[in-house]
């Protein structure tokens, strides 16, 4: 049997072809240290959201300037609004800083844990020690394959 010369037998011809995936709606700005980012809803069909607005600003969230990120601008084609930010499709780039988004976070999962314990507490109290109660709470976790 005759042999392939190497060339012939690259990596190159028996890659697999990659996977059509949509393209990302909205960009993620780069990485600055002490920040997280999020895209605040100002508008919902053409009416604005003046409610939402004025909590995630309470919340600590400051909208952020197209200076402050020009890839965004320049590489995706957003026009910062009057005010100098960055805005698309109703919705406004903010920042908050990494301490007080730190913060935030474990008041919820506080408030989450109450709650559960309240219900819990509730559940509970129907026992009776001839046909006792459960509260079994286990969850799994499952990745999908791509």
């Amino acid at each position: 049997m005759p042999r392939k010369d190497r060339e012939l037998n690259t990596r190159e011809k028996t890659t697999r072809v990659k996977n059509w995936v949509p393209p990302q709606q909205l960009p993620d700005p780069k990485p600055q240290d002490g920040f997280r980012f999020r895209w605040v809803r100002i508008s919902l069909l053409g009416q604005s959201d003046d409610r939402n607005v004025s909590v995630k600003f309470r919340e600590g969230w400051e909208p952020v300037k197209a200076e402050e990120h020009p890839e965004i601008v320049t590489q995706y084609g957003f026009n910062g609004n009057k005010d100098g930010n960055i805005e698309s499709g109703g919705l406004l780039l903010c920042k908050i800083p990494s301490e007080t988004a730190e913060s935030r976070n474990e008041y919820y999962a506080n408030q989450n844990s109450q709650q559960m314990q309240a219900v819990d507490n509730n559940f509970m109290r129907e026992n009776n020690p001839r046909m006792p109660l459960f509260s079994d709470k286990r969850s799994t976790v499952s990745r999908g394959t791509k």
